[in-house]
């Protein structure tokens, strides 16, 4: 590991004005996997801010027909809150899903798709929820913001601050996880609401993608059979020692299937 300056500022103004005045700066939010990179010496920042005191950045409430999620929100608050469970069972199923114990209490939903690694759950909750990442800036879109492999819209100094999740009618989250770290081979998520059905998919391709042609079958007919016969193309899907594309490209068919089938139980 580099040497670095370490900051925990008490206020979110404190924290974007630190990463400001730093040659390097990077915010550290649960540190699941900038840590690890640091201590691989793959990254050399200058200086850390931590958010971990920064109350107002975590938190979950419901306004009106949406689920806020305060961006340095514990996976493992996400999955025991009875209010996530009550308004989105599939994402309290998602972030009970997610690495160990260990992981759960110390990463954030900020963090996660702030990274967006292509194997990460988070990403494929918000595509396909179609929920807006509010930050120190503006509001983004989940169909803008996740841009490419551990790449996104966020620009220089800009925070997450919450994540706001339209309450679907029903939604199914179903994953195929490598066993040694839990990230998702593949995992759907598959939401219905007023505006339409999205299928997204993490863990097969560089990036958390949306399949439109299932979409449509969905809108059509929800239920798993709708989406028999069609298929997602290997060619730009993730091929590497756990899993071929070919594999992937079966999975994203099967788990489609199975995430309609837990958003029909209300799962």
């Amino acid at each position: 590991m580099y040497a670095f300056n370490y900051h925990r500022p008490d206020s979110l103004e404190a924290a974007i004005g630190l990463l400001r005045t730093c040659e390097d700066g990077l915010f550290l939010a649960g540190g699941q996997t900038l840590l690890q990179s640091l201590r691989q010496r793959l990254a050399q920042p200058s200086d850390l801010i931590d958010l971990g005191a920064l109350p107002e950045l975590s938190g979950i409430r419901r306004e009106g027909d949406q689920l806020v999620i305060g961006a340095m929100t514990r996976h493992a608050e996400v999955a025991a809150s009875d209010l996530v469970r009550q308004s989105i069972p599939a994402l309290a199923a998602l972030a009970a899903g997610i690495g160990d114990a260990q992981v759960r209490n110390m990463g954030t939903l900020g963090g996660s798709i702030a990274n967006n690694d292509p194997a990460a759950d988070y990403p494929a909750g918000v595509l396909g929820l179609g929920a807006t990442v509010v930050t120190s800036e503006r509001e983004l879109a989940a169909d803008e913001f996740f841009t490419g492999m551990f790449e996104t819209a966020l620009e220089p100094g800009e925070l997450i601050r919450e994540v706001r999740f339209p309450i679907p009618r029903r939604a199914g989250y179903v994953k195929f996880a490598q066993p040694a770290s839990r990230y998702a081979l593949v995992g759907v998520m598959v939401a219905e609401s007023a505006a339409g059905v999205r299928v997204a998919v993490t863990g097969a391709g560089p990036c958390v993608f949306r399949v439109p042609a299932m979409e449509q079958a969905l809108a059509q007919d929800f239920q798993p059979q709708a989406l028999d016969g069609i298929e997602v193309p290997a060619d730009e899907l993730n091929d590497d020692l756990h899993a071929s594309a070919e594999y992937r490209a079966h999975l994203v068919g099967v788990l489609a299937r199975r995430a309609v089938k837990a958003a029909l139980a209300g799962l």
